[in-house]
């Protein structure tokens, strides 16, 4: 079933899956990309509307990780959330500058509700008959200068332009993050983004994914055998399940054992593999190759790109000989 999607740029925040899930709530589809996707990417990618994630950089400095011209080109809504407000300014003309202090924590937001995202929301009323909002904020950089096309959404007595829009091109921003619990009305501000302002249809629900995806595993393999390196982790476990419940025994795993698991984590993952879901596993003891290359190693990264490099290289090299031990003989157009 073919769904209206909402593509997420992470520029970095430690919530941005929170804004998935929020517009998961909402019943839409979303996807979270790096930040650094190519234009090609965004176009492709079939949007109706991309959401910017918060960071912890600065827009105004070179280095700084900024969005792809594509998503202020594809057509389709934008909305920019604390950091993705500031670049979105910055990268349209705006000025974004350092704030005389750091914002953290509960602020109540002006919410000038002329603009299509805030009309209507609100959480109090001043006795000016202002629509107040009540935020979560988390910003030390602010927005000081408007790009040309757009106008004051939202602002507080310290931020000023806490919030901003230019409809006619679709492009919203705000300073705080509607994406956290704190933000009471955060919820009903991005389902009003990707239902009423994206146009999605709300026909995506958590609870049929399972669903879907096994039916497009099965129509993606057919009739072929499919070969899965496992490890153990949640990525590659989920995968197989998935995959064996798709395609029963054209699926064979190898899990390579790297012995970087928990205790008896290895014997568990075979008996959930083979004892209960009766998947066809071969398991390739592969834990002195790997503490051999991790021996001395210290730094983080390093120990991480050695565990890929080995991992990948026991996969390929292994399976054949294993495959043939296994009586494993079904494989004339087998996809890893």
């Amino acid at each position: 079933m073919s769904h209206d999607r909402i593509l997420i740029l992470d520029f970095g925040s430690q919530v941005t899956q929170l804004i998935a899930r929020r517009v998961r709530e909402a019943q839409v589809y979303c996807e979270i990309h790096p930040c650094d996707v190519t234009d090609d990417f965004v176009r492709g990618f079939g949007a109706k509307g991309i959401i910017l994630s918060g960071s912890h950089m600065s827009a105004y400095e070179e280095a700084t990780d900024k969005a792809p011209a594509a998503v202020f080109a594809a057509g389709v809504p934008v909305l920019g959330i604390c950091y993705g407000m500031q670049t979105m300014a910055q990268q349209l003309g705006g000025k974004v500058e350092p704030g005389e202090k750091r914002e953290f924590g509960f602020a109540r937001v002006r919410a000038r509700g002329h603009t299509r995202l805030l009309d209507g929301i609100e959480d109090h009323r001043s006795p000016e008959g202002h629509g107040l909002l009540d935020v979560w904020m988390s910003h030390g950089d602010k927005v000081t200068e408007l790009p040309p096309g757009f106008k004051l959404m939202a602002s507080t007595d310290s931020c000023p332009i806490a919030g901003m829009a230019d409809e006619v091109r679709g492009f919203y921003a705000v300073q705080f993050h509607p994406e956290v619990t704190h933000t009471v009305q955060g919820p009903a501000l991005l389902r009003r983004f990707v239902r009423d302002i994206c146009g999605c249809g709300g026909d995506w629900i958590m609870g049929d994914y399972i669903a879907e995806a096994v039916a497009a595993i099965r129509a993606q393999v057919g009739s072929d055998e499919v070969i899965l390196g496992l490890s153990g982790g949640v990525d590659s476990s989920v995968a197989a399940a998935l995959i064996h419940r798709a395609i029963g025994d054209q699926l064979t795993c190898v899990f390579v054992d790297h012995g970087l698991l928990r205790l008896n984590e290895a014997e568990q993952v075979m008996a959930m593999f083979e004892g209960r879901l009766h998947a066809r596993v071969i398991h390739v003891d592969a834990r002195e190759q790997f503490m051999g290359h991790l021996a001395g190693v210290t730094d983080p990264e390093a120990k991480r790109k050695i565990i890929g490099r080995e991992f990948v290289e026991v996969f390929q090299r292994r399976p054949a000989s294993a495959l043939r031990q296994s009586g494993w003989r079904r494989a004339p157009s087998t996809r890893t």
